[in-house]
């Protein structure tokens, strides 16, 4: 089977390599490609003791992880912890959280870019955010270490596949030694597509325990240009995608006719996108001002477009009412925790896939209102023109998410009792 899935995926690297040419050559890639391919870094060289190794995909699993590695640190300062993505911007985002001679790219699933890796590491636990199922490296790793998957969800899109390939994903999960999911149905789905039932435990959404960094400064400049203008209200769409800025920008208009001084705080998902969205305002003739050029003038009546990343959630700290994108068209949804964690009223579109049972959740509390596309004009007027109602909506939306906050402990305490049967193991 592995002799087969090596050759699968070198054929796809093959077939792919225009790609990775092109992109090394407009620099997306450049300083990435090396590590990915084995070549470790040499602020990632061999330090004295064991190592923890956790992986994170992008920018949400970094985030979801971020409390658990201080913890972790904290825990077991014998250890190093180094962590790794997949990502650029979930890259840049770690070496901000853990430190840069802490984070790397993860290698691609072939032994030859694992190897180096595992040698300068010798990872005596391997943690793996949400579902990272490689079979060559889970193998390489099941060899030397324990291996967790954290946070782990199987969602409604990608259950179907992974059920077709049951057979050969039960032989893969064997290489796993803890399974801690979000929820008990994400339990009996991993348990549905091989993994071992006596190693799966639901331990909770590490991203309810997200905690709020210190907000950067355009948060307080935007806040005193409002100020300055009599603008409001503010509404913050966030993480949008194609398809979606139209439909919003549409409903803006009608809220400009009844409020001519509203804002609306615009940060599609994609950076590539920035430059797309821009050219959509100058056509529909809306007033915008872009981040990355504004330089701190009065903003009312028009859209700010947020044209940088890593800001967002900080932002939804100034939305009377916030909406989170990938919503209104079928991409899944994004999480709606960010803004809860400001106590700000949220929407969302009726494609939330992705985070179904956080949504459900916050739809049992009444504290978030899902629409439609043809719906969401009326529903966002609505709750402008009520403030009482707003304002509870919100508040609603942080109890719930206070209610759900422990996680990051029940999987540090279980991490613990693996690292200490590895202990017992290897008889230290």
């Amino acid at each position: 089977m592995y002799f087969f899935y090596s050759a699968l995926l070198a054929a796809g690297l093959l077939l792919s390599l225009p790609y990775w040419m092109l992109t090394r050559r407009r620099g997306k890639y450049r300083e990435g490609l090396g590590e990915r391919l084995g070549r470790v870094p040499s602020r990632l060289r061999p330090q004295p003791g064991p190592a923890i190794w956790v992986h994170a995909v992008s920018v949400g699993e970094v985030l979801a992880v971020s409390a658990l590695v201080k913890e972790l640190r904290r825990s077991f300062p014998q250890y190093r912890v180094a962590v790794s993505t997949t990502t650029a911007t979930g890259q840049k985002l770690a070496k901000q959280h853990f430190g840069e001679d802490s984070v790397f790219y993860f290698p691609l699933d072939f032994r030859f870019a694992m190897r180096p890796y595992f040698a300068a590491l010798q990872p005596r636990l391997i943690v793996l955010a949400e579902t990272e199922f490689w079979p060559n490296f889970l193998r390489a790793a099941h060899a030397s270490a324990r291996v967790a998957v954290v946070n782990a969800r199987i969602s409604d899109r990608s259950w179907p596949g992974y059920r077709r390939f049951r057979p050969v994903l039960k032989r893969v999960l064997q290489n796993v030694d803890l399974f801690l999911a979000q929820t008990a149905e994400d339990a009996s789905r991993l348990r549905d597509i091989g993994a071992p039932a006596e190693r799966v435990q639901v331990s909770g959404n590490l991203k309810f325990d997200v905690t709020m960094p210190s907000p950067p400064a355009i948060v307080a400049s935007l806040r005193s240009a409002f100020q300055q203008a009599a603008a409001g209200p503010v509404v913050v769409c966030g993480s949008t995608v194609e398809g979606e800025e139209g439909l919003l920008l549409r409903a803006f208009e009608n809220v400009l006719a009844s409020h001519p001084r509203a804002v609306m705080i615009l940060a599609p998902r994609r950076p590539e996108r920035f430059g797309e969205v821009a050219q959509l305002l100058e056509h529909l003739g809306i007033r915008f001002w872009r981040r990355s050029l504004w330089s701190g003038d009065a903003i009312a009546g028009g859209v700010f477009l947020v044209d940088t990343i890593g800001e967002l959630a900080s932002l939804y700290a100034l939305a009377d009412v916030a909406f989170v994108g990938g919503s209104l068209v079928p991409r899944g949804g994004h999480n709606i925790i960010e803004p809860a964690q400001h106590g700000v009223a949220i929407m969302v579109g009726n494609h939330t896939e992705n985070f179904r049972d956080i949504v459900s959740l916050f739809q049992s509390k009444d504290a978030v209102r899902v629409v439609g596309a043809a719906e969401f004009p009326l529903v966002l007027m609505e709750l402008l023109s009520n403030e009482a109602e707003r304002i509870a909506l919100g508040r609603r939306g942080a109890e719930t998410l206070r209610s759900q906050m422990g996680a990051t402990e029940k999987t540090l305490r279980a991490l613990e009792q693996l690292l200490d049967a590895a202990h017992v193991g290897a008889g230290l």
